[in-house]
């Protein structure tokens, strides 16, 4: 476990390295032990510690998060070279204060009713690991790991890539 200062400066790595992606991948676990993940939209608030996405109240992910609450969300950005990876427990939350601090006009396609949509509620995810890759020299430093292994004979080992496991419990 982590003290406080750590944990908050996890947390600030970890917003960093997530504000512009705009979707990630949700893997919750399904009554029969199986994984099942989705592609789901990133709500425009800064992560804290933990991830916010609207769901369906009759949706399966939100069954699934009834019977089991491990769930995994992913993160890429290629163009950037960076990758996250957070683990943690989702629950089912219906507070209208935050439903509409995160709502935008847009989920109104998959709520046709707005706000008062009866099917209408929050998936939370409240990150107790997290795993990152980031090469803030991006490809150039990349390939140039690359070059000196070939000519090295020596394996590329991720030379320019900030790498880290976090503890966030």
């Amino acid at each position: 476990m982590y003290n406080d200062a750590k944990r908050n400066e996890g947390i600030r790595k970890l917003a960093k390295l997530i504000e512009s992606i705009k979707f990630a991948m949700l893997t919750t676990v399904e009554s029969d032990g199986t994984l099942h993940a989705r592609p789901m939209a990133c709500s425009e608030v800064e992560f804290d510690g933990d991830l916010w996405f609207f769901t369906r109240t009759d949706s399966a992910k939100t069954e699934e998060v009834r019977h089991d609450q491990n769930a995994s969300v992913s993160f890429a950005n290629p163009k950037d070279q960076t990758y996250v990876t957070m683990a943690g427990k989702a629950s089912i939350v219906h507070d209208r204060a935050r439903i509409e601090k995160l709502w935008s006009p847009l989920f109104k396609a998959y709520f046709p009713q707005g706000l008062d949509d009866p099917h209408l509620a929050l998936l939370k995810v409240e990150v107790e690991r997290a795993e990152y890759w980031d090469s803030p020299g991006g490809k150039v430093v990349q390939l140039l790991g690359f070059a000196k292994a070939q000519m090295t004979g020596e394996p590329y080992h991720g030379e320019g890539a900030d790498h880290e496991r976090l503890d966030l419990s």
